[in-house]
């Protein structure tokens, strides 16, 4: 991989660096805003975005100057942005580590967000176990209030801008933008229906732009950089410029590694986080994040772009590669995804929420050795019966496990269920099954 400079852990890799805003000035923060605010006329700044190729880190990778420009140009009354900082797809970790280690970087590309759409009023919507992240937030907030850098007529610019820290309730659900805006609200986080789209009825129902903390924190670089700059790096024309991804499970070395998209799964795996932390061989990655399809060995040189891991029958999704060794059951692996997104079903919708509970039972059935032939077609017909069904994309991510371990590993599942018959315990209740016929699944060891 040729050399490459990071982008958005670059401060926080210098030793002493501190995420004040003493700190984050010395490094060239709030540059952006000065060149921007009554200089650059906002609808240039979403030009530039858009020039520049960046899109969303969240999950979904739309593009994020387009989607600004959704916004209705000629109305007149409030708009909102949102930051959506509520990371809580398992295997994530890097806005934690962008809040908690820099918020201030953040903090202006919010602010220059809000210049480019219009807004004078911005939320942080934080999950709620981040509370370190949320006092950090507000401790920076205080000090860019203070600087001038935050309410009204910033730099003298005759622009108001407002930011406010709003912790969530720890609900996987709120991570998706509807459901976001519900709870921000102070409503039940419940996904809405679209259309209409937040970009004309978003929070309380005004026009209101939803993004990702790593978007957002790109920002500031993209102004004082050029928009050539950041589509220059990683995969042009459609994956541009560096991407934070959280590599976990069985690696030697795990943690939040910016790279260049369009690197491949192998150099991201083995070079980057260290390769395997003992002798056995790779047997499973998730690429992008717990409601991502399993990978396997095959997919290694996959490039780590939205087109290539599509292509592979993936997504880059949230950026959470977990790593899986050869020992490792897949279907204890994707039953314990599965546990998650049932616990985490918002229950509005019945495929979602009758259909995971099936799920679920069926496949505790399968790895206690009592599951029955099948059942293996109950699975696939449960997962078809419910990805595409649902007001949100909830549906899609919680069969997925299941789907691609049933494709890749469909074996492992035969076997359990070859056991079963062998034992005489296909089909039977776990309450009466033999004790000594229990069956302590493989543990994924971390």
């Amino acid at each position: 991989m040729p050399p490459y400079e990071p982008i958005l852990l670059k401060n926080m890799l210098q030793p002493g660096y501190t995420g004040s805003l003493a700190d984050y000035e010395r490094t060239g923060g709030y540059q952006a805003l000065r060149k921007t605010l009554g200089k650059i006329a906002p609808a240039d700044v979403t030009a530039m975005v858009v020039k520049s190729g960046l899109r969303g880190r969240g999950g979904a990778g739309f593009p994020t100057g387009i989607k600004w420009g959704f916004l209705p140009k000629d109305y007149q009354g409030p708009r909102y942005l949102c930051c959506n900082a509520d990371e809580s797809e398992p295997g994530t970790f890097k806005d934690r580590q962008l809040i908690e280690r820099d918020p201030h970087q953040v903090i202006e590309g919010i602010l220059l967000a809000c210049y480019a759409i219009g807004a004078e009023t911005a939320y942080i919507y934080i999950r709620g176990e981040f509370a370190l992240g949320a006092a950090i937030l507000e401790r920076a907030l205080a000090e860019a209030r203070a600087a001038g850098y935050v309410g009204r007529n910033i730099l003298g610019a005759g622009v108001t801008i407002d930011i406010w820290v709003h912790r969530g309730a720890g609900a996987y659900i709120c991570g998706e933008e509807t459901a976001l805006l519900e709870s921000l609200e102070g409503k039940r986080g419940l996904p809405r229906v679209k259309p209409p789209f937040p970009a004309t009825h978003g929070l309380y129902g005004k026009p209101t732009v939803v993004n990702n903390v790593e978007t957002l924190a790109n920002l500031p670089h993209i102004v004082n950089r050029g928009a050539e700059w950041f589509a220059s790096i990683g995969s042009p024309p459609k994956s541009t410029g560096t991407r934070i991804f959280c590599v976990s499970g069985h690696v030697r070395r795990p943690g939040n590694y910016e790279v260049p998209m369009g690197i491949t799964f192998r150099e991201l795996i083995f070079e980057h986080a260290g390769g395997m932390r003992s002798d056995k061989a790779l047997k499973a990655f998730i690429p992008g994040g717990a409601s991502a399809p399993f990978l396997t060995p095959e997919h290694l040189d996959v490039k780590m772009d939205f087109e290539s891991v599509a292509q592979a029958g993936s997504m880059l999704g949230s950026g959470g590669v977990t790593v899986m060794e050869e020992g490792t059951s897949m279907v204890w692996a994707a039953l314990r995804l599965m546990e998650f997104f049932y616990h985490e079903s918002c229950g509005k919708c019945t495929p979602c929420r009758e259909g995971s509970s099936w799920l679920v039972q069926t496949m505790r059935r399968i790895l206690a050795k009592r599951g029955r032939r099948e059942d293996l077609e109950t699975l696939t017909d449960l997962c078809q019966n419910i990805a595409g069904r649902t007001v949100c994309a909830f549906g899609d991510a919680e069969v997925a496990p299941i789907l691609s371990t049933l494709k890749y590993w469909r074996h492992e599942y035969e076997e359990l269920i070859r056991e079963a018959e062998s034992l005489g315990l296909a089909g039977i209740p776990e309450l009466v099954m033999p004790a000594a016929a229990r069956h302590e699944p493989h543990k994924f060891e971390v």
